[in-house]
C-alpha cells in the first residue's frame, strides 16, 4: 500500500502551524481537555524543538498528506535523553482528517522508526480513556493497556509495546 503521509521534523518557523492545532479546542479535547494559550503553546513548542536535537530519527513531526502537502497534524516519537530505552508515541490530527485511517498510518510509520533503533525496548502512549479511536489504533498496533489513572489531573490510560 502506498503511504499517504509524510513526516517532517518540527522547526522554529512552524510555531503558527503548531498553534493552529494546539489552540483548537476540538483538537485538544482528548489531550488536555482545553485549547492551549499562546504562552503555553510556545513553552511546549520550545520543549519540542530542544528535544528534536537529541536524535535525528526521534522528536516531534508535522504530518502532511503526501499528495497535497496539506498539514494533517502533528506526531511524536519522543525520547527524553540520548541514552534511552523507551520512547513516547503520540499524534493529533485536524478534525477534518479524523476517521480516515491517518492515525493508524501515523502509528505504523512511527513504529517502523522505533523498530529500527536497537536501543529501544519499549514504546508507550498516553490517551484519554474516552478516546476510543486512539485506543483502537494502539491495540491494532500491538500495544497493551498497562495502567488507568490520572496524569496532571486528567484521566489517562497508558499503553505500552515491547520492541522485538
Amino acid at each position: 500500500m502506498k503511504q499517504r503521509i509524510c513526516l517532517e521534523k518540527l522547526c522554529s518557523q512552524d510555531f503558527e502551524q503548531y498553534y493552529t492545532l494546539v489552540g483548537n479546542e476540538k483538537v485538544m479535547a482528548m489531550i488536555t481537555e482545553r485549547a492551549l494559550s499562546r504562552d503555553e503553546a510556545l513553552e511546549k513548542f520550545n520543549h519540542f524543538l530542544n528535544n528534536n536535537e537529541l536524535h535525528p530519527s526521534f522528536g516531534t513531526f508535522k504530518i502532511f498528506e503526501a499528495a497535497s502537502k496539506e498539514l494533517l497534524g502533528l506526531a511524536k516519537l519522543e525520547i527524553k535523553k540520548l541514552k534511552r530505552n523507551e520512547a513516547e508515541l503520540g499524534y493529533l490530527l485536524q478534525p477534518e482528517f479524523w476517521g480516515k485511517g491517518f492515525g493508524n498510518e501515523i502509528a505504523e510509520v512511527l513504529l517502523e522508526v522505533a523498530l529500527a533503533d536497537p536501543q529501544l525496548t519499549r514504546v508507550f502512549a498516553i490517551t484519554d480513556p474516552q478516546n476510543i479511536a486512539s485506543r483502537k489504533i494502539l491495540l491494532r498496533n500491538g500495544f497493551v493497556s498497562e495502567e488507568l489513572g490520572e496524569i496532571d489531573g486528567l484521566p489517562s490510560e497508558i499503553f505500552g509495546r515491547k520492541m522485538e
